[in-house]
């Protein structure tokens, strides 16, 4: 069984790919593009993608084809529709993120509302050296307990922020995307009262016509002036024009975010030409990556081939 990963760079090189190459006759390229992509499938009965985008093209040009597996969890670079009418099943890996996630979610929390990278520069620049006191109350941060978490999309990933924000003793609300607020542990509101009520609006939510550019200017204004946002579903559920310009004015007081419309982003995106930088945290879409999260897709992957073919 001939087996290609088409962007095994996105898994990283730290974590063993052996569960998957042991099933068969494996290759793997650290990235394609697309013309390459359309040459090294040409033999391939289980390809395995993370962001390749996989079209009606491609598949006709793999005519052994039996599965494909997406290396994450989305699959909307999958044309999935014409993958089943040629017999071609697609598989993704649920739910193998989400500590991970949720831990990163709570990085950028926790760094946000006490302005921790403020702090660490007043160590190692020498200034605190030069202090007279033996603290530095200056810049005020605050207790997450008593604070309200509003969560955009409460599946897998936001039933566990709400948790954990819980265990921190906030009070937690949400907003269903889809319409079906089928989450009882937690009161369901409009996405209008969410922005007003909450001190951190935390996104969880998956990219679509629903969500896309979901928070613009005119609802970023609707929130506390103290109040935070973090976006770890998409890049377009917020018009990242939009929050540079709203960080910038004071209209929040920071956000946080993990994904990008377009990634990596580019050098004169919004967020790096702010005036504030200080108000805003940056990952370049870690957040479903830790060591065991991809120890647990690689892992998944596998599975879903040996279902599969009855291995």
């Amino acid at each position: 069984m001939k087996i290609v990963f088409l962007d095994a760079n996105t898994i990283g090189s730290d974590v063993s790919i052996e569960p998957i190459s042991s099933l068969g006759d494996y290759s793997s390229y650290e990235s394609s593009t697309y013309k390459e992509a359309l040459e090294r499938v040409k033999d391939c009965e289980v390809l395995i993608i993370n962001k390749i985008k996989v079209d009606k093209n491609l598949i006709d040009n793999a005519p052994a084809l039996r599965l494909i597996c997406e290396a994450a969890t989305g699959t909307n670079n999958i044309d999935v529709a014409y993958a089943v009418s040629k017999g071609i099943p697609v598989k993704n890996v649920a739910a193998y993120s989400t500590e991970s996630v949720v831990q990163t979610t709570f990085m950028h929390i926790l760094s946000l509302v006490g302005k921790s990278t403020y702090f660490d520069d007043v160590v190692k620049s020498g200034e605190y050296s030069a202090k007279d006191c033996f603290t530095d109350v200056s810049n005020i941060f605050y207790e997450l307990c008593g604070k309200r978490l509003g969560i955009i999309g409460m599946g897998n990933i936001g039933s566990r922020v709400a948790q954990v924000g819980t265990a921190f003793g906030m009070q937690v609300s949400y907003y269903s995307t889809s319409g079906t607020n089928h989450c009882k542990d937690y009161p369901a509101v409009s996405l209008d009262k969410l922005l007003e009520q909450s001190d951190i609006v935390s996104i969880h939510a998956p990219l679509n016509d629903k969500t896309n550019n979901l928070l613009t200017y005119s609802k970023l204004c609707m929130m506390k002036k103290s109040a935070c946002v973090v976006n770890m579903g998409r890049g377009g559920i917020v018009n990242e024009a939009d929050l540079a310009k709203a960080l910038d004015e004071g209209v929040i007081a920071g956000a946080a975010t993990d994904v990008f419309v377009k990634e990596p982003i580019p050098a004169d995106h919004p967020y790096l030409v702010m005036k504030h930088k200080e108000r805003i945290r940056l990952s370049p879409h870690i957040g479903w990556a830790s060591a065991e999260a991809r120890v647990r897709l690689l892992e998944g992957i596998a599975k879903n081939i040996r279902d599969t073919f009855e291995l």
